[in-house]
């Protein structure tokens, strides 16, 4: 099990005296006895993945709102302020093996925000992410394995909740898989899908747990 300490950084931008944009970014920094150098890659990856988010907050998103700022001015009503958060949360931490997903919400205008999740499963004797295929070993045919699951419980979810999903689903969920979009829990895997993807907003990101059998494999 890896210790995981939290890092911070966040900022106000102003302009003319108006907190036009605001950011808040969370990411980790991993303490491990599997190995201290793959420890230390993964922890570079997530600082610079951290700070290169930082500068696009201070150049290109700061633009944006003060553009909207400009013109909010001269209308009514006031300027909102946009904002840019970035939060993780570890779902998987046993041994040498850690997963986790980052949500990063976005308020640019408008009537609500927008969400987008990323992942990673991280080995850290090695400091080699572990892709979905690897558990799939052998198996060439997993994710069409994995499309029906998901079509299955979509239509079970639809029978308790008609409307959650979109009428095309299975269309959608061909187009809109991702091998990545998957992560670790005690049980088995999650995939996940963004926003809009498979449902409406009301929907939030949908996921589908598939179970690990006791070969350490998932169904």
């Amino acid at each position: 099990m890896q210790k995981i300490r939290n890092k911070t950084l966040k900022d106000i931008l102003f302009y003319n005296d108006i907190a036009v944009f605001t950011y808040k970014i969370d990411y980790p920094f991993f303490l491990t006895t599997c190995s201290t150098s793959a420890a230390r890659g993964i922890n570079a990856y997530y600082a610079a993945k951290a700070e290169k988010l930082e500068q696009y907050c201070r150049t290109i998103l700061y633009d944006e709102a003060v553009e909207s700022a400009r013109y909010i001015q001269k209308n009514y009503p006031p300027f909102r302020s946009y904002e840019l958060e970035e939060v993780y949360t570890v779902t998987y931490n046993e041994r040498c093996l850690t997963s986790l997903y980052t949500e990063r919400y976005t308020y640019m205008g408008g009537a609500h925000g927008a969400t987008e999740r990323n992942s990673d499963t991280w080995d850290f004797r090695s400091g080699r992410k572990i892709a979905l295929s690897d558990f799939y070993p052998g198996n060439t045919d997993f994710s069409d394995h994995i499309m029906d699951c998901i079509e299955e419980q979509t239509a079970q979810r639809l029978k308790a909740a008609p409307s959650t999903y979109f009428d095309n689903y299975p269309e959608l969920i061909q187009k809109n898989f991702h091998m990545e979009n998957y992560y670790m829990n005690p049980d088995g895997i999650v995939i996940y899908f963004q926003q809009y993807d498979i449902a409406p907003y009301s929907s939030g990101l949908p996921e589908f747990e598939l179970h690990f059998r006791k070969d350490g494999r998932s169904d």
